[in-house]
């Protein structure tokens, strides 16, 4: 067993439950920034990649998105709305690392459920991306400001390039770009949605938006 493996596994464990006990969103968006660098690194780390030309590539498009690239576009959109904290989760941040916790224990049970056709290079890596998939899950039904949301969804993709990379090993080049692709496509697109709705309400809470409804002039007008 890679001892660095397991470590980077831990700490990819740790940043979840960070996610969900921490209001500061310039901090949770460093902690998706570089628990999308240690994922991207784990093929390496794990062994399961060739290092030919292709692979590299792939893998250096990856982790310069999800640890540069990402993090600075919803930085900006940060800064654009005037955004320090998240409001209290729904439940609050006790009820939310409880889930986090059921989540995660939820996630082992399923792992265990699984036929692998072959061994994998960590007994931890299934559990845990199923565990950064709900955690995102989580994130998106629990959070009300729209950034936060955003973070929850790249966080249900790292799980899921964790996963893959368990199960299958190398990834197809194309695959893995047009995945990318759409997540730069939906981060960027967020990142306008919210500085255009940022600038027009004085605030980018979700619950809040719900609220609004189309005006109608009345006939004294």
């Amino acid at each position: 067993m890679n001892s660095w493996v397991d470590l980077n596994i831990i700490a990819i464990v740790l940043m979840n439950f960070m996610m969900l006990s921490s209001s500061r969103i310039r901090i949770c968006i460093r902690v998706v920034a570089i628990q999308g660098i240690l994922i991207g690194l784990m093929p390496l780390l794990a062994g399961v990649h060739s290092t030919t030309y292709a692979s590299l590539v792939s893998l250096s498009i990856s982790i310069a998105l999800k640890g540069i690239v990402f993090p600075y576009l919803l930085l900006r959109a940060l800064q654009k709305a005037d955004i320090r904290k998240e409001v209290e989760p729904i439940g609050g941040y006790p009820l939310s690392l409880l889930m986090g916790v059921i989540l995660f224990l939820v996630s082992c049970w399923l792992s265990s459920r699984l036929i692998y056709a072959k061994p994998l290079f960590s007994n931890l890596v299934v559990p845990v991306s199923f565990a950064t998939f709900f955690t995102g899950a989580l994130i998106i039904v629990s959070r009300t400001k729209a950034i936060t949301q955003v973070l929850g969804y790249l966080m249900m993709e790292n799980g899921i390039y964790l996963f893959g990379s368990a199960l299958l090993g190398g990834q197809s080049l194309l695959v893995e770009l047009a995945i990318l692709l759409d997540i730069f496509v939906a981060v960027f697109v967020m990142g306008i949605a919210i500085f255009h709705i940022s600038r027009e309400f004085d605030h980018i809470d979700t619950q809040n938006l719900t609220e609004l409804k189309d005006w109608v002039p009345s006939k004294q007008e």
